[in-house]
């Protein structure tokens, strides 16, 4: 019989015989006895009857081929007969990886094949692993499809000065095979360098520098031992390069040091590379600036005022163009409370034009010191004058009390006691209901004078209310939130936040006492 790998069949054996005798069937394969519960995931006996006693093989694999015997013994006689299972499958690895000769970007390669396993092979694949290379990867040959006939084959585009070895792998109709043994190892020859490095930029740096950065080349693309990078650079718009090697492969950086350096001027600047066969070829021309000085002077007209209790508001002019050198990227400003120590100041900056900041997370009623200073890539310049503020009192810290709520034809009037702010705190300037569906997240703000409020809402929604005072400090101490019901009928109703009852008149001059319960939500 001939199956393929992975199929099922079955064996029959089937036997006529007196029914008066009892008869008992034995499989054999290849000499050996089966042992049905040992190998029971391949093999099991099937018939049903007594004169049937079929083998069937379950996923067959190559090690299944061979020969299988079936015996029927009774107790005078007993007789045998024979199968011969042949399975096709993938071909088996291929034998003996050789590298033959080995270039700078080229691999002589030659195999045997390995078993074909009654399926002829129709391609070979070669594969290559370096120290670099995630696992094994196909690589391109000559001829670049490899019949089933031929044994020899030339990989190339390797990578020069880098690790091979090389592995193939043998296909048939059936499917693809275990791949062979690896080769040895063989390092492919030197070559001049041929990729240049990356991202060559730079600038920033201390005063009199000019700072060149690159990414570096990796290893398995420096094409030889020695590897190293040529610097040039030159002032802008002149005509002869200065030259300097730098002679690490993981060198990333390289600063020019010169007292006459002018600070933040351009620079041309390229970067090559070198290895031992020789110099590869420069980077494209990029532009570098030169360290620049710190600015020199101080920004002005410095200003800052309280805006709560714990928000101040600061603001200055940049210094005159003719009074400081150097280019300044933005400002820092320093805050510090009277009692604490100046190097402790926290510290905030701006970027670009702007000229203002507010400071916040401070402490009420308390004294800061601010002061200003312009910055950029060298460094921090002079500070302004210090300036004085004295944050606002906090804000009550009492909640509004005693919250009553009336409603009637789309209205809803909350009425609460005045809240005293203490010595220490803001004077009471007004209050802020807040109001939202209970269903929604974002509320809306309505702000008074008064202890009273009318709301024009509909009715066919639960409100939440929140009310809180608001003073120079900032905004006071919310109450609870109350929680008013949807109105499903004509009559109007009230609630309080205390347990006094309250008594409202509806818009048909109906009178009804309102139902008094603390409001929550």
């Amino acid at each position: 019989m001939d199956v393929t790998v992975g199929e099922s069949i079955v064996l029959p054996c089937q036997v006529s015989h007196d029914h008066s005798l009892d008869i008992v069937f034995t499989w054999s394969f290849n000499g050996h006895l089966i042992d049905f519960e040992k190998d029971g995931d391949h093999f099991e006996r099937v018939g049903g009857q007594d004169s049937a006693g079929d083998l069937m093989i379950r996923s067959i694999q190559l090690k299944h081929a061979g020969k299988y015997v079936c015996m029927v013994q009774t107790s005078v006689d007993k007789l045998s007969a024979a199968a011969d299972l042949i399975v096709r499958g993938p071909p088996g690895p291929p034998e003996d990886v050789t590298i033959d000769e080995i270039t700078d970007t080229t691999a002589q390669l030659s195999w045997r094949p390995g078993a074909d396993n009654h399926s002829p092979i129709t391609m070979y694949v070669v594969q290559a692993r370096t120290p670099f290379s995630v696992g094994w990867q196909a690589v391109s040959t000559v001829p670049e499809v490899i019949d089933g006939r031929t044994f020899t084959a030339t990989v190339v585009g390797l990578n020069p000065w880098v690790e091979y070895e090389f592995r193939v792998v043998a296909a048939n109709l059936i499917g693809i095979g275990e791949p062979s043994r690896p080769s040895e190892n063989r390092r492919t020859e030197e070559a001049l360098p041929e990729v240049t490095p990356a991202n060559v930029s730079g600038g920033g740096g201390s005063k009199s520098e000019l700072v060149i950065t690159w990414e570096t080349v990796p290893e398995e693309l420096q094409n030889g031992g020695g590897f190293g990078y040529v610097v040039a650079f030159r002032p802008f718009g002149t005509i002869s390069w200065m030259q300097t090697v730098v002679a690490s492969p993981d060198a990333s950086r390289y600063v020019f040091r010169n007292e006459s350096l002018p600070p933040f001027s351009p620079y041309e600047v390229k970067v090559g590379v070198y290895n031992n066969k020789g110099e590869g070829s420069f980077s494209p021309v990029t532009v570098v600036y030169s360290a620049e000085e710190e600015p020199t002077r101080a920004p002005i007209a410095v200003l800052a005022r309280s805006l709560s209790a714990t928000d101040i508001e600061i603001s200055w002019a940049p210094p005159r163009e003719n009074q400081h050198k150097g280019r300044i990227q933005g400002y820092e400003v320093r805050c510090w409370r009277h009692d604490e120590k100046e190097e402790n100041a926290r510290k905030i900056r701006t970027v670009g034009n702007q000229t203002s900041a507010k400071v916040t997370n401070l402490q009420g009623n308390a004294l800061y010191h601010l002061a200003v200073k312009a910055y950029n890539t060298a460094g921090t310049g002079p500070s302004s004058a210090m300036v004085n503020v004295t944050t606002k009192k906090p804000p009550p810290s009492q909640p509004p009390g005693n919250i009553i709520w009336n409603s009637s034809d789309s209205k809803i009037i909350l009425n609460w006691d005045q809240v005293k702010a203490l010595d220490n705190e803001s004077e009471v300037r007004g209050y802020k209901v807040l109001y939202r569906w209970n269903r929604q997240s974002s509320a809306s703000v309505i702000e008074t004078n008064r202890t009273s409020v009318e709301l024009s809402l509909p009715f066919d929604e639960d409100y939440i209310i929140e009310i809180k005072p608001f003073s120079d400090g900032g905004d006071g101490s919310s109450s609870e939130q109350i929680r008013i019901p949807k109105i499903s009928n004509a009559y109007a109703r009230g609630g309080s936040s205390s347990t006094s009852n309250a008594c409202t008149l509806s818009a048909i001059s109906t009178i009804m006492i309102s139902l008094t319960a603390r409001s929550s939500l």
